[in-house]
């Protein structure tokens, strides 16, 4: 086994930004990819013009790359927010407005994964509140996803990078996508799980592998420290996406990490040809 064994794909909101969206397709099929996620690709419209979708999807078909993963509306992001879903007032509204824009986009070109990234806490607002309008809001995302055949991903971010963010561990993001199933019934909520953001919780890898393997949608990596390309830092992934295809996860692994300072192009030697 080892990394030749496993299906990656490129997040192409972290990799090949430095070129326009609708080129970025074919920048990771360039690279040897023919399967890709990305975040929310219009920070500020969660509604966007159909014409922008079609222009999307015909990239990603044109390139021959399917897409796998893509987050519904999530705020400013890169930047500071870290998903709306539990903001009370606009914020909540503009994602219930994208969640079947979302959902519809995806299953335009078959991704079967859609992530609901939390939101921050807001000063002065009680977490309960915050925290049932999340369920409402992800019982509604879970539904929609479902109705086009795709999983619902809860993910756990890290504290030291999103200090606000609620779900800081694996427990916390298995919570919530407990609280989701046993409302909707539906058992689609899964745990995205992300090797860099655990890592720098401090959480003992091995172990969540062990204990979420089996609940798990999609994983992502990055190394640590840095959030660079595996090799960067100290993390041993190859060792751990090994134990994570022994614990019976076949899924795609996504490549959710910075290049560093070089062309994205340029940034895949770790992965032998």
């Amino acid at each position: 086994m080892g990394f030749p064994d496993q299906r990656f794909d490129v997040n192409l909101s972290i990799l090949f930004t430095e070129l326009p969206l609708l080129e970025r397709p074919a920048a990771a099929a360039a690279a040897g990819f023919d399967a890709v996620e990305l975040w929310w690709p219009w920070i500020d419209s969660p509604t966007p013009e159909q014409a922008e979708l079609d222009a999307l999807r015909d990239a990603l078909e044109r390139a021959g790359t399917r897409l796998v993963g893509l987050n519904f509306y999530a705020g400013r992001l890169p930047g500071p927010d870290r998903g709306a879903l539990s903001l009370p007032g606009e914020e909540s509204d503009r994602f219930r407005a994208n969640i079947d824009v979302a959902a519809g986009f995806a299953k335009s070109v078959g991704c079967t994964a859609l992530n609901a990234l939390y939101g921050n806490r807001v000063e002065g607002v009680d977490p309960q509140i915050q925290d049932s309008l999340a369920l409402e809001n992800l019982v509604l995302a879970a539904r929609a996803a479902d109705r086009v055949g795709a999983v619902l991903l809860i993910e756990a971010l890290n504290a030291p990078e999103s200090p606000r963010y609620p779900l800081v561990s694996a427990p916390a993001a298995i919570e919530v996508v407990d609280k989701v199933n046993a409302a909707t019934g539906l058992d689609n909520a899964k745990f995205l799980m992300d090797l860099y953001h655990l890592s720098m919780n401090g959480e003992n890898l091995p172990e969540v592998i062990d204990a979420h393997a089996a609940r798990t949608g999609h994983v992502q990596i990055a190394d640590n420290p840095g959030r660079g390309a595996p090799g960067t830092g100290s993390l041993p992934l190859e060792r751990l996406l090994d134990q994570l295809a022994k614990a019976g996860y076949d899924g795609w692994v996504g490549l959710e990490y910075k290049p560093g300072d070089r062309p994205s192009a340029e940034a895949f030697g770790w992965l032998p040809a």
